[in-house]
Order: structure tokens, then C-alpha cells, then sequence
């Protein structure tokens, strides 16, 4: 193994108090960066030429949202993943409405609609929509009776992977022949075959196993243009550069142990947290970034279908 190069983030760039701050994304196009805070059910934006001194809250909203994602041909709105299912976001309005719901009638009855929300989840080069579905940990403590879905664009709804307690990073390799995937207790980020033309996943195998400190677990993760994936560790305060091989190569350490997903924007890495009572520290649920020298993989949109909840 050659020698990983180590980096420390010693202020934030942008100082919060997020409960749980989640999913960046930087929409290229108008070089913005949005964010979701899911327990405290806001979406945050930062206008990038501006500076974070832009920074606002673009809505407030009565349900958690976990992620985001861009629509094809349509820079009104975005889709999300949200506490019941998926959903379209105005941007104008700071309204939504859902498009499509997850949960089986025996479900309903049996209250997973209460007791699980959306968490993480990535659109493919398809655009189909991934999204981890998970117990609250506001409303009870996560078990493995999450669930990964997939939205395809002709609004069909796929149960792609069970037993899950929770589903973070969704990404794909830079050829699309492999998806990544975490579910964070494990300490276990897997590996499948993926198929672009039917979304199907197979050969599930550990690409990389958390072993270093048993409090921490991998959360969020993005790829760049060079194959390597950036992780954010939870618990930790590490976000490590992992080859495809599975070797660490870069470590970056923050000033919260409570790091929870990377972005890139251009060449930087913007970094979100968590707050938490049982680590407090003045840092939790602020935002970092950092100069990485390299850029992320092309992020995919939505391929949006007829309407329905």
C-alpha cells in the first residue's frame, strides 16, 4: 500500500447547527449548492459565486426530505426521496407533492409510514431514482426493515434490496458496470454487478470495511473522475479516498467526528455533518470544504413519467 496522504479541515465554511445534514449536490448549471437538513426538515442553498455568505434556507417543510435530484428538462422543480415516498419539490413555491408512495397497504396498516423515512439515494445513468428507505430514529431506533427502492422513469416502483437498517451512498463506477452501496451498521460498503439497461443488481460482495474504531460507520460517499471513492465515516471525522482496488489513499480529518456525506463542487469537497448530543462539540452540523484537485462523475437526472401518488 503506498503512503496515504492526510489532510485537517480545521474551521467550517459554512457555520451551522444542522441536525442532520445530508445530501449535497451542486447543480452545475447554476453553480449552486443545496442541502437537506432531514431532522429539521430543511432544504439549505448556497448561490457558490456568491460565497457562503448567500447562504439561506430555501424552505422549511413538514416532512423530512433525504435526498435530492435534478429532472430532465425541467430546472422548476426537483424530485426527492421524502418520509413517504417520492416526491416533486417547486422551487418557486416551496411546495410539494408526492408522486409516488412506497408502502403496501399491509404496510400502512402495520405503520412503517410513520415510523420510516427516506435516507440516501443517487439517479443512475438511466434516470431512475434509488432511494434507501429507513426506520426514523426520531420515531424508534433503526432495525433491518429498511428497504432500497428504485422509481424508473415510466413511474414503475422496484424493491431492489431488503433487510436493510441503513441505506446510504448509491453510486456507480465510471463505467456503469458496478454500483456501490452502504448500509452504515454493517460497516460495509458493497460492490455489485450493476446492468445499465435494466437496473438490475447482482454478485453482492464488501468493496470496503470500516475496522478502524467500532463507534464510526461509513455514511455518504461520491466517486470521482478517476474511479476513486470519497466516504465520509461517521463517528470518525475521517472522509477517506478509497481506490478502486479498496486501498485508502487519501484521509481527511474534520473538526467534528459527525461528518456525513461529500460532494464535489468543481475540484472542492464540500462536506456535511450532524449534530449530537452524545459528542458535542462546536463544530457538529456545520459544512466543510476542501481543495481535492480532481473532480466528481457527471451527476444523472431524473427521467420524470406520467404523474401519479
Amino acid at each position: 500500500m503506498g503512503e496515504i496522504r492526510k489532510y485537517t479541515i480545521i474551521e467550517p465554511w459554512l457555520k451551522l447547527s444542522c441536525g442532520l445534514g445530508e445530501a449535497p449536490f451542486w447543480e452545475e448549471k447554476t453553480n449552486t449548492l443545496r442541502f437537506v437538513d432531514i431532522i429539521k426538515q430543511e432544504l439549505h442553498t448556497v448561490d457558490l459565486a456568491k460565497g457562503s455568505a448567500s447562504h439561506k434556507v430555501a424552505a422549511s417543510l413538514d416532512v423530512s426530505i433525504g435526498v435530492t435530484g435534478d429532472i430532465e428538462g425541467n430546472d422548476k422543480d426537483l424530485i426527492f426521496g421524502g418520509k413517504h415516498g417520492y416526491g416533486i419539490f417547486d422551487r418557486e413555491t416551496a411546495s410539494y407533492k408526492y408522486i409516488k408512495k412506497v408502502w403496501s397497504e399491509k404496510e400502512l396498516k402495520d405503520g412503517k409510514d410513520k415510523r420510516m423515512r427516506a435516507n440516501d439515494g443517487a439517479i443512475d445513468s438511466r434516470g431512475r431514482f434509488w432511494v434507501g428507505f429507513m426506520d426514523d430514529p426520531l420515531v424508534k431506533d433503526p432495525i433491518d426493515e429498511g428497504v432500497l427502492f428504485r422509481l424508473d422513469p415510466d413511474m414503475s416502483l422496484h424493491r431492489i434490496l431488503e433487510g436493510v437498517t441503513i441505506p446510504n451512498g448509491t453510486t456507480w463506477s465510471a463505467d456503469d458496470k458496478h454500483m456501490y452501496f452502504t448500509d452504515s451498521p454493517t460497516r460495509n460498503i458493497y460492490i455489485f454487478d450493476f446492468d445499465a439497461e435494466t437496473g438490475a443488481i447482482s454478485n453482492r460482495r464488501v468493496f470496503f470495511r470500516w475496522a478502524e474504531n467500532l463507534d464510526a460507520e461509513p455514511d455518504g460517499h461520491c466517486i470521482d473522475e478517476e474511479g476513486y471513492m470519497w466516504s465520509a465515516f461517521h463517528g470518525s471525522g475521517k472522509v477517506l479516498r478509497i481506490s478502486p482496488e479498496g486501498k485508502v489513499a487519501v484521509e481527511i480529518t474534520c473538526p467534528t467526528p459527525n461528518v456525513t456525506c461529500p460532494a464535489f463542487v468543481g475540484e472542492d469537497l464540500v462536506i456535511t455533518s450532524a449534530g449530537g448530543d452524545e459528542n458535542p462539540d462546536t463544530m457538529a452540523g456545520c459544512v466543510f470544504k476542501i481543495h481535492v484537485g480532481v473532480k466528481g462523475l457527471k451527476k444523472f437526472r431524473w427521467k420524470s413519467g406520467t404523474e401519479t401518488v
